[in-house]
């Protein structure tokens, strides 16, 4: 790679989008959902990461509203797609868009999925049937939703590096520890824009209860330090604030900052809101940009 050739960390800058709406299949919202990445990429932000385990097909929508911002999964889950079909979908995303789609891959949880069976060594041989598809995916262009040590191994060892779900700047530390100074590191942070502290607390609580029902998220905050009476009632003031950027925008930046400065390379931001809609908060995330240094 010449010295002028972009890489991973330039391309998805500081600060990126992390949203399961944006995923949205509907026929009436397609309009809607373009309109909204594409101003995403107006403001400045580096990513959007897909979530709520899309598929590449779902991913294409957005690339093809947008001019300049990356679009990765965040994550798809290795149960649900063989390899030869997403390397393939891989590749065409990739070459329509000008090399903007970014592959993220998950072993997701057993309680979604009876496939689940060794997740570790699942992912491994998954990634060797990437690497052996007719139209292989790089390396360079997928990132693991690692958590544990050897999945962040793994991540460091056979692709870009690691997009940790439901973290804290420590885990961040650790983790950066891990992957060492070259691997990407770009975890997801909650934010819920709200100058109320109580009313902010409940709805992070809110929608924290339903990632407490799942072992791979509280071995890890056992992992942390965290006791199990933080894991109950939708946890404690404690772990949610340790999750989660609650008030103003000056705020959420202060607790993407403390990642960063902990190690991660980019932090994807995703909006809590409590009213109950799956409409796309497309409203924080201009408040926000105005908030942090986008590009």
């Amino acid at each position: 790679m010449s010295a002028d050739t972009p890489t991973l960390k330039s391309t998805i800058g500081a600060f990126g989008v992390w949203s399961a709406t944006l995923k949205a299949e509907e026929p009436g919202r397609r309009a809607e959902i373009a309109d909204a990445a594409a101003e995403l990429d107006e403001l400045g932000y580096g990513a959007i990461w897909l979530g709520g385990s899309p598929g590449v097909e779902q991913a294409v929508p957005l690339l093809d509203a947008t001019r300049r911002i990356t679009v990765a999964t965040g994550i798809l889950s290795i149960w649900l797609h063989s390899a030869e079909d997403v390397a393939a979908r891989y590749a065409d995303a990739d070459e329509s868009s000008g090399g903007r789609f970014l592959l993220g891959l998950g072993v997701s949880h057993g309680a979604l999925t009876d496939r689940y069976r060794k997740p570790y060594s699942a992912m491994r041989d998954y990634l060797t049937a990437l690497d052996a598809a007719p139209r292989p995916v790089p390396a360079g262009r997928r990132v693991l939703a690692a958590l544990g040590p050897k999945m962040l191994e793994l991540s460091r060892d056979r692709a870009a590096g690691a997009h940790p779900y439901l973290v804290t700047a420590e885990h961040t530390a650790q983790a950066r520890a891990t992957l060492g100074e070259e691997a990407l590191l770009a975890p997801e942070l909650k934010a819920v824009l709200d100058p109320e502290p109580a009313r902010a607390l409940t709805t992070a609580r809110a929608y924290l209860a339903r990632y407490l029902a799942l072992p791979n998220y509280t071995n890890n905050l056992l992992r942390l330090g965290f006791a199990e009476e933080d894991l109950t009632g939708g946890g404690s003031d404690r772990l949610v604030h340790a999750l989660f950027a609650l008030g103003e925008p000056t705020t959420v930046r202060a607790r993407a900052e403390e990642f960063l400065a902990a190690g991660a390379d980019h932090v994807a931001l995703q909006v809590v809101t409590g009213d109950g809609h799956e409409d796309f908060p497309l409203a924080a995330y201009r408040a926000l940009a105005e908030a942090l240094p986008l590009k």
